[in-house]
């Protein structure tokens, strides 16, 4: 007999398909005494084999989310039980984000006790939200555990949106040009670019306090107009900025960035200031 709990998903937003970070690996390395690496490559081709028949895109195995769902395998046979969050456990983002460089925006699990991988597809597949995680088309990476019990396997799936990895440099060229392109739209001339020397500071200043808020940028002038924000996406401005871009009188901005991972933000978040002169 299988077992096998709900499903347990946290969406985000949706994006567009873009290149993953590079942590991406196809066999994980990792000294458990009672992992089944060969369990785990089998319910990953099974997985992508169910998305493919689906039209959907096959998922790309990531290192770090294989040692979080390993981790979670081994403590599930330790407990001898199921459980998406054991008492000594953090949730689920917190144990991918501790786990995988790669930034998500979205994550899933499936938690599952079988006899054999062939046979642990196949009961997942046949539970509706255990199905649904499999067959997100969201999803592009996971991570699998497989752990064996005296009785059976353990199985752990980690699901995840993995986004695209920008540098400082690159987060802040995507503002201005959003900028640029917002401005064109309303009918308004270009801005003239300058960022501020402090900006990037101010930008991981509000990172450091995990908060939004006003910190100091040197040459900055009274009559600036500051946007403080988070953004998983540089290339979309917070809703805010839509009536101050368009305002006739700017003549200049300036862009700071900093990305961090924080309490509130555990798979990380770029952190955005933009001034407006």
């Amino acid at each position: 007999m299988a077992f096998s709990d709900e499903g347990n998903s946290s969406d985000g937003k949706a994006s567009q398909q873009e290149s993953l970070k590079s942590a991406a690996a196809s066999t994980p390395d990792l000294p458990f005494a009672r992992f089944d690496a060969k369990a785990e490559h089998i319910l990953l081709e099974l997985a992508n084999q169910s998305r493919t028949q689906a039209g959907l895109s096959s998922l790309t195995l990531d290192s770090g989310l294989s040692r979080a769902a390993r981790l979670h395998a081994e403590a599930m046979v330790a407990a001898q039980r199921l459980s998406h969050q054991f008492e000594s456990e953090a949730s689920l983002p917190q144990r991918l984000a501790d786990a995988t460089h790669i930034q998500l925006d979205q994550e899933g699990e499936n938690v599952a006790f079988d006899f054999n991988a062939e046979d642990g597809h196949e009961h997942l597949m046949q539970s509706p939200p255990h199905r649904a995680n499999l067959l997100n088309p969201a999803y592009n990476v996971i991570g699998v555990g497989v752990a064996r019990g005296p009785d059976g396997i353990y199985i752990v799936q980690d699901f995840g949106h993995a986004l695209p990895n920008y540098s400082v440099a690159e987060v802040k060229e995507r503002v201005a040009a959003t900028l640029v392109q917002a401005r064109r739209q309303s009918g308004q001339p270009s801005l003239a670019r300058h960022d501020l020397a402090d900006a990037d500071d101010a930008a991981c200043s509000m990172a450091h306090a995990d908060k939004l808020g006003t910190f100091p940028i040197r040459g900055l002038a009274r009559h600036y107009t500051v946007l403080s924000y988070t953004s998983l996406r540089p290339e979309t401005l917070p809703r805010e900025a839509n009536g101050v871009v368009s305002n006739k009188s700017l003549r200049s901005f300036s862009v700071g960035a900093c990305y961090a991972r924080t309490e509130t933000y555990p798979t990380g978040v770029y952190w955005i200031v933009l001034s407006l002169e």
